[in-house]
């Protein structure tokens, strides 16, 4: 199939991409790596009527070091994450690596997955474990979200019509941070059947433990997270876990729970490895 006939725009700068989306009275789209949107323009999942290209904004393609964190462009490629050596000391880059495969990180954006909000994707799980902030414009400005914040279900942000992913602000963790990521696919490449993420970094008083690929957005493990910070990884038991899972994600088929389950022990495992 085709996509639907569109009109196409390539502002100049961020105000400007803003400003078109504003007027198109919730018709326009931001287009970025196009790597999720293109196939849903062919298959005719998405119809808008204008398409902002955002994806060459030199205000939105920068990685820049803050000092206590890292702010990454909504543009950025994950290719560019997995590479860039401003950001080979945090777990992004190892994140980034494990995204599909290399032609898919040349062209997909880090902003354009967030805002895709695809409930298997690795960013809207990685960045909430991170402590991450979402840097969100809009005609009234900036706003940031926390990141586990930023996603309300399925395909579904907190990300008006007339609004941009513009960056990513991610802290810097200390020397003894603990950092695990595990997720299941069938093939490599292919989105996961369940991910999950382990931080833990004492000095930055962060105990984060999350769990994705779920039906809607990722979801916090808040109490097992406090468990393994003082206990270590063996209070990740098949048990706790599962207990875990039932409260923050009830009525699962068994089947599921036993591979968030593996997914959730295998990144604490990593992380204490």
């Amino acid at each position: 199939m085709k996509a639907a006939a569109f009109e196409y725009i390539k502002p100049q700068d961020v105000p400007g991409a803003i400003q078109a989306l504003s007027g198109s009275a919730g018709e326009g789209k931001a287009l970025g790596g196009g790597q999720s949107l293109g196939p849903m323009l062919n298959l005719r999942l998405a119809r808008p009527k204008l398409l902002v290209d955002v994806s060459r904004l030199e205000a939105l393609r920068t990685i820049e070091d803050k000092g206590t964190f890292w702010r990454i462009g909504g543009a950025v490629t994950h290719s560019a994450i997995e590479d860039s050596k401003l950001v080979d000391c945090t777990p992004m880059s190892d994140v980034a690596h494990n995204i599909a495969y290399r032609t898919i990180r040349n062209r997909g954006t880090i902003g354009g997955s967030l805002a895709h909000a695809d409930p298997a994707a690795d960013w809207p799980l990685a960045l909430p474990a991170l402590a991450a902030s979402i840097v969100i414009a809009g005609p009234a400005g900036e706003r940031k979200v926390p990141a586990g914040e930023f996603m309300t279900g399925a395909f579904a942000t907190v990300l008006a019509e007339d609004e941009l992913v513009v960056a990513v602000e991610v802290l810097k963790l200390s020397k003894g941070a603990r950092w695990g990521y595990w997720k299941f696919c069938r093939k490599t490449g292919e989105f996961p059947e369940s991910s999950a993420a382990m931080l833990m970094d004492p000095e930055r008083k962060l105990a984060r433990v999350w769990v994705g690929a779920l039906d809607g957005a990722p979801r916090s493990l808040d109490a097992l997270a406090v468990e393994i910070a003082q206990r270590g990884a063996l209070a990740a038991s098949e048990v706790a876990v599962s207990a875990a899972l039932d409260l923050a994600v009830p009525g699962q088929d068994p089947v599921n729970r036993r591979l968030h389950v593996t997914a959730v022990r295998r990144a604490v495992q990593k992380g204490f490895a």
